[in-house]
């Protein structure tokens, strides 16, 4: 992934934003010689205070073969993403993509016990499920423990994170704001969301480099 100076996201940006709610992804490995990357997309919990990731795979899955020939694989989490028409962005009248995406770069290792595979579902359950913490997975008891041999936990080790919010930041402000006013107008898909990223980016980067307050205009 390609990221100029002016849409990196740094460590507090893309944590906060995944706070928001941003637990799935695409989980990528390295295939076979010739076949390309095996795809996975994939509910995930990202453990920040250990610097790793946990999910679950059904045991045939195809990227776990792909794991335990080559452990490096990379988990992407993108959202807030609307097509911006060149005649919307000013000279050179250049259409583009706008979105926040986040890349992990990770080692991966299976986890096959069952205590193992327990521990990784019931964090998830914790997690997605909160409603009902009395539903947790013991091995060889009741329903869920019973299926732990048709899946297979994995453990993520985050090598290195990267992030971007490329939402026209090179742009002047008064651009910035058409731009947004133009996203209002229009107002499909995730238009709204990506209208809140250009002004959160505008008045982030007001703040940064002269201390002014952002443009109130809506």
């Amino acid at each position: 992934m390609l990221i100029r100076s002016w849409d990196r996201g740094d460590e507090a940006e893309w944590r906060a934003w995944l706070a928001e709610g941003r637990d799935f992804g695409l989980l990528a490995a390295n295939g076979p010689p010739g076949e390309g990357p095996v795809l996975v997309p994939t509910h995930f919990l990202l453990d920040a205070g250990r610097g790793e990731i946990l999910l679950h795979l059904a045991a045939p899955n195809p990227l776990l073969a792909a794991v335990r020939a080559d452990p490096a694989v990379t988990l992407a989490v993108t959202d807030d993403y609307a097509f911006a028409p060149g005649h919307w962005r000013g000279e050179p009248g250049t259409p583009t993509s706008f979105y926040a995406s986040v890349h992990f770069h990770c080692t991966a290792e299976p986890v096959e016990d069952a205590a193992g595979k327990a521990e990784i579902l019931n964090r998830q359950l914790a997690h997605f499920q909160p409603e009902t913490p009395d539903v947790r997975v013991v091995p060889g008891e009741g329903p869920l423990g019973r299926q732990l041999p048709g899946l297979c936990g994995l453990r993520l080790t985050v090598r290195e994170v990267r992030a971007k919010f490329k939402y026209d930041d090179k742009k002047p402000a008064g651009e910035q704001y058409a731009l947004a006013q133009r996203l209002a107008e229009r107002g499909q898909g995730l238009d709204a969301a990506v209208r809140g990223q250009v002004l959160r980016r505008n008045a982030r980067r007001a703040g940064r480099t002269s201390g002014r307050a952002a443009d109130p205009r809506p």
